[in-house]
């Protein structure tokens, strides 16, 4: 079952990650699955143990942007601010692989913040590695090319699931870049002319 050897890069206590134990729930969310809606109220702070999970953001006429993933041992600060203040979800959060959520109710974060200052570090940890990634994607939207955006983003999701080949239709990339699917197609045959990625039905491969 769970394992918490990814949380344990972050925090150091034995008390403080007991605590979390005692007061969390796991629950295992499949692929493709969603953990959190845009405009739902917060309820609870996932910590991813296993898996990963990929955070998006839609715009007024749901186009969806990608924004970043929460890899094991991480936490989404966007899902903590909003508890924190009770305020709807901004986000949403979709499991982009089988993965183990440690589920920690909102009512319990004073407690921790109260009593375990390992855990203020932690979330402000956590905060700027979202910050350098929010960054980053500001850069690319404002700065790259579409062809350079596209390349970086299969480039990450192929780390992430630790294989060289990305199960994924032309559509789905262009909603996860905020662009049309045309623009995405009309450049994933380029890169295919270039040599840096193979395309098959419903798939990519890097190469």
């Amino acid at each position: 079952m769970e394992s918490y050897q990814a949380l344990k890069k972050y925090v150091h206590s034995p008390q403080m990650l007991n605590k979390l134990k005692e007061m969390g729930e796991v629950m295992v969310f499949e692929k493709n699955q969603v953990l959190l809606n845009e405009r739902a109220y917060i309820h609870s702070i996932p910590i991813v143990i296993s898996g990963t999970v990929k955070v998006m953001q839609s715009d007024s006429e749901m186009r969806e942007l990608f924004l970043y993933y929460i890899q094991p041992g991480e936490t989404c600060i966007m899902s903590f601010l909003g508890g924190l203040h009770n305020e709807q979800s901004k986000i949403k959060a979709i499991a982009e692989t089988r993965c183990e959520v440690l589920l920690i109710p909102i009512s319990s974060t004073s407690q921790l913040i109260r009593n375990f200052p390992e855990w203020v570090e932690y979330i402000f940890k956590i905060y700027h590695l979202r910050y350098e990634e929010l960054l980053q994607v500001v850069n690319e939207v404002s700065f790259k090319k579409m062809d350079e955006r596209i390349l970086d983003f299969i480039r990450r999701r192929v780390q992430v699931s630790e294989t060289n080949q990305l199960v994924v239709t032309h559509e789905e990339l262009a909603n996860e870049l905020g662009t049309a699917r045309v623009v995405v197609s009309r450049l994933l045959k380029q890169m295919e002319k270039e040599g840096l990625i193979k395309l098959g039905r419903n798939k990519i491969t890097l190469l």
